[in-house]
């Protein structure tokens, strides 16, 4: 038997006899209930956010999981990946959507424009700006000031983004050119693919689902590929080709395990 002295104890009242056994016994059983609590509120949430279940046919990012069923293997490049159910909402999965695609493509271009300018000032051609790394472009002194060229930059992509945005809001109206009268996109055409001019190959007219895929597959490599690339610039303070090149000749003393900061 345990004793719980109370402060009214002191002055003679006599202590309540408390059976440790008994207090035990009642924390022991309130675990598992609220265990069991927890476990409904996380089950009634991802009932809540991912509805129906996933067609277990469908490829998945994670073999065996269950996945949300409002991945339905409609979407380009979809394996099912959304772990906090950020488009159990149509309308935020249709922005999500269009938001990744538009990312792939500028990513891509960064990269390219990362990649090619490095090689290509590697084997000897020049011009201006050849050999600055891509960190510092914003420190060359171009043809205008850095700040003009951005300002321009700006309203430039002001203009094009607010179509997009228009078309992404009712898919069509931006089909127009309010300019030129004469240059009209094809309609029918989803956001995000306008075809016509921006198509000059006409690949759209083929296996477009597999070309989307791909695109976007490539896309989502390319925004991969420019954080490591900012984080390579960030810890080692030099380009990705150079640190492709350290590597390749030391390749188990030149990792991310022998840099410093990564060790941090």
């Amino acid at each position: 038997m345990a004793f719980v002295l109370t402060k009214s104890s002191a002055f003679g009242v006599a202590a309540k006899p408390i059976s440790r056994r008994s207090s035990v016994a009642v924390k022991a059983s309130a675990v598992p209930e609220n265990v069991k609590e927890a476990r409904a509120w996380i089950d009634a949430w991802k009932s809540k956010q991912g509805g129906a279940k996933r067609d277990p046919s469908l490829p998945s990012w994670m073999p065996g999981a269950t996945l949300p069923g409002y991945l339905d293997g409609t979407l380009p490049g979809d394996f099912g990946f959304d772990p906090l159910y950020l488009g159990a909402d149509p309308s935020k999965l249709k922005w999500y959507a269009q938001a990744e695609l538009v990312h792939s493509r500028f990513a891509m271009l960064a990269v390219a424009g990362i990649l090619f300018p490095e090689l290509l000032s590697n084997i000897g051609l020049a011009w201006p700006g050849a050999g600055v790394a891509w960190y510092d472009a914003g420190k060359f002194e171009y043809f205008a000031p850095a700040s003009s060229l951005f300002g321009v930059q700006m309203l430039l992509f002001a203009w094009v983004e607010l179509r997009r945005y228009q078309d992404f809001v009712k898919p069509g109206s931006a089909n127009q050119d309010p300019i030129f009268s004469n240059n009209k996109l094809p309609d029918g055409n989803e956001p995000g693919y306008p075809g016509g001019i921006f198509d000059p190959f006409g690949w759209s007219k083929g296996d477009i689902k597999s070309l989307k895929t791909k695109e976007i597959k490539n896309g989502r490599l390319a925004m991969l590929a420019f954080a490591g690339f900012a984080a390579q610039a960030y810890t080692t303070g030099t380009t990705p080709l150079k640190n492709l090149s350290a590597h390749l000749a030391d390749p188990w003393s030149t990792t991310v395990w022998q840099n410093d900061l990564a060790r941090l």
